[in-house]
């Protein structure tokens, strides 16, 4: 069954305050745009847009947005702002969707098993790629895509062309970008405590090298000085 998000217009003017006045009511405020609609601006019940955003399916769940006084509309949500303290939610725009037609949307990536390169060798599976974008019918947009790794070795790499192509999705990314790959523990890239680390090590060995060198070679001064006679 279907998510809805039950609405209400908001009228009056589109302030800061009257948006607070939402929020004080237990509301936020929406916008609900697309498909050849003008915009609506509403007010909605952030726990049904929360529920919704942790769902499976997230931000690429399709809904029926439910406005007082008017016709139900197929939804999607396409953007959305928290509050960065309290991670509160303060405002979502909604999108209309027409079932009929393609959307562009991003997916998660889910790999599943543990490479044959990790345990027998012991490298690492790095996931380069945790989202690919792709073009499809509303109605057949996966919750994510799973692709079994278990058989990767150490230096293999899994692309897009090897991702499960079903008829009705279209990848976007290019076929040969890397999704993810099993790497030795040796090539990681050094952390910047590490990068930082090894330049003081390098500039201390430079500084202490120099009064060595200024011990083994004649000076320009000393090169004029005429030899002691014996």
């Amino acid at each position: 069954m279907p998510e809805v998000i039950v609405a209400k217009p908001r009228v009056g003017k589109f302030t800061k305050n009257a948006a607070r006045r939402v929020r004080v009511a237990g509301k936020i405020p929406a916008v609900l745009y697309g498909a050849g609609h003008d915009p609506v601006a509403i007010e909605v019940d952030p726990k049904q847009v929360s529920n919704i955003l942790f769902s499976e399916a997230g931000h690429n769940s399709i809904f029926d947005v439910e406005i007082e006084g008017q016709s139900s509309a197929k939804a999607m949500i396409v953007d959305w702002q928290r509050e960065p303290i309290n991670d509160l939610l303060l405002h979502v725009d909604l999108k209309r969707i027409a079932l009929d037609k393609t959307l562009r949307v991003k997916v998660r990536v889910k790999l599943l098993g543990v490479p044959v390169g990790v345990k027998a060798s012991g490298g690492i599976l790095d996931q380069v790629l945790r989202e690919v974008e792709i073009e499809c019918l509303p109605t057949d947009i996966p919750s994510h895509i799973d692709v079994d790794v278990s058989k990767l070795e150490l230096y293999q790499s899994l692309r897009v062309s090897d991702l499960p192509h079903a008829g009705s999705i279209k990848f976007l990314n290019a076929e040969d970008a890397t999704v993810a790959h099993v790497v030795s523990i040796r090539e990681e890239a050094p952390t910047a405590a590490e990068t930082e680390a090894a330049a003081v090590a390098a500039a201390t060995a430079a500084t202490a090298a120099e009064p060595e060198v200024a011990k083994k070679g004649k000076t320009e001064t000393d090169a004029k000085k005429p030899e002691a006679k014996k």
